[in-house]
C-alpha cells in the first residue's frame, strides 16, 4: 500500500491512484513488489529536522528514505521537502510536476537497490530515473 500525506505543507496536485500504479510498474521492473510505502510531503524546515535527527547531516535535501525492506517487498517511509522540490525544478529548467515525480521515483530506485552516491553512481541513478518516468 502505498499513502500519502503531508507535514506543515499542502497535499501537491498529483493523482494518487496513477502514481500508485506507476510506482509499482516501476518496482516490478527491478523484480520487486510494493509493501508499506508512506510518502510525507513536507517543508525544507521539516527535512532539515529529520536530517539532523536521523541522519546528523546538516543540510537540505529533497528527499530522505528510510528503508524497511524485506527481501523482494519494498516498504519504507520517504521524505519529501516541496520547497527544495520547487526550487530544483527553477534550478534545472525542469517544470514543477515533473521533478516532483523524478524525486518521488528516486526514493523507489534507493528502495530497490540503486544509489546515487558513489563513482558513477549518479549517472546509473539519472538514467533509471528518466527511464521510470517515461514509464508514466
Amino acid at each position: 500500500m502505498v499513502s500519502y500525506q503531508t507535514d506543515g505543507v499542502e497535499m501537491p496536485a498529483i493523482k494518487k491512484g496513477t502514481t500508485t500504479e506507476w510506482i509499482k510498474a516501476v518496482a516490478a521492473t527491478y523484480g520487486k513488489r510494493v509493501g508499506e510505502i508512506a510518502y510525507i510531503f513536507c517543508s525544507d524546515e521539516k527535512i532539515l529536522e529529520v536530517n539532523r535527527q536521523y541522519l546528523q547531516h546538516d543540510y537540505y535535501t529533497d528527499i530522505i528514505t528510510f528503508d524497511y525492506c524485506e527481501g523482494n517487498r519494498l516498504s519504507g517511509d520517504l521524505f519529501i521537502s516541496l520547497d527544495t522540490v520547487r526550487t530544483n525544478a527553477e534550478q534545472f529548467g525542469s517544470d514543477y510536476e515533473t521533478e516532483l515525480h523524478r524525486v518521488i521515483i528516486h526514493g523507489i530506485l534507493h528502495l530497490c537497490g540503486i544509489n546515487d552516491k558513489g563513482p558513477g553512481e549518479r549517472e546509473i541513478m539519472e538514467e533509471a530515473e528518466n527511464k521510470a518516468l517515461a514509464m508514466r
